[in-house]
């Protein structure tokens, strides 16, 4: 079986987009993806990469096209229900140690749900606790034993232990992508994310 890793972290919007469509790539190559949860702020220290916002603010025109690009995918995929989160930038080390604790628990996929429409489609501020509690609790996920998890030692190393592997394999920021040990980058790589698995699959 061909191994696909998607490595992500909620505060990126193009996460968020590939997430949306990468249901449909997994049913047609009958390939599942497994999601890991990664710090991108940690990956940024670790690499000494920045935001989009911060590396291209001074490049006349680059920020511009890379959301029409967006607009373009978007509209691709019929995804009418992104709005860009009026808090961002987020501090997601709560919600992607959450997304560990999650894992733990046993509700990794509804809670990847939630948190990503709450970051992207219901513009919610979710690195502010009480916001974070009241989302989980209105996803009808175990709140208490979440926020507890996500406390403890074991859940903050493997976050850490993730990132580290991800930095490890190439990985520069979010969403990462890992065929194999085929590197991708980006949301606009996902064509040829299809293609090596599928050229994988049938070598």
């Amino acid at each position: 079986m061909v191994k696909v890793e998607f490595l992500f972290d909620f505060g990126s919007p193009n996460a968020y987009l590939a997430h949306k469509v990468i249901p449909a790539m997994s049913e047609r190559t009958g390939v599942p993806f497994d999601y890991v949860p990664v710090l991108l702020g940690g990956v940024f220290k670790l690499t000494g990469n920045q935001s989009p916002a911060l590396a291209f603010a001074g490049i006349k025109n680059k920020l511009a096209y890379d959301q029409l690009e967006m607009r373009r995918f978007i509209a691709r995929h019929g995804l009418e229900r992104f709005r860009m989160n009026p808090h961002f930038p987020v501090n997601t080390l709560q919600i992607m140690r959450g997304a560990v604790a999650a894992q733990v628990a046993g509700v990794f996929k509804p809670y990847v749900e939630a948190v990503f429409a709450d970051m992207w489609e219901r513009g919610r501020k979710m690195d502010e606790p009480e916001v974070i509690r009241a989302a989980l609790d209105d996803a009808g996920l175990p709140t208490d034993e979440l926020l507890r998890l996500s406390q403890t030692d074991e859940v903050k190393a493997r976050l850490v232990a993730n990132t580290q592997a991800a930095v490890d394999a190439g990985v520069f920021g979010s969403p990462s992508f890992l065929v194999g040990r085929e590197l991708f980058f980006g949301k606009d790589r996902l064509g040829e994310v299809e293609d090596e698995i599928l050229t994988q699959k049938a070598g």
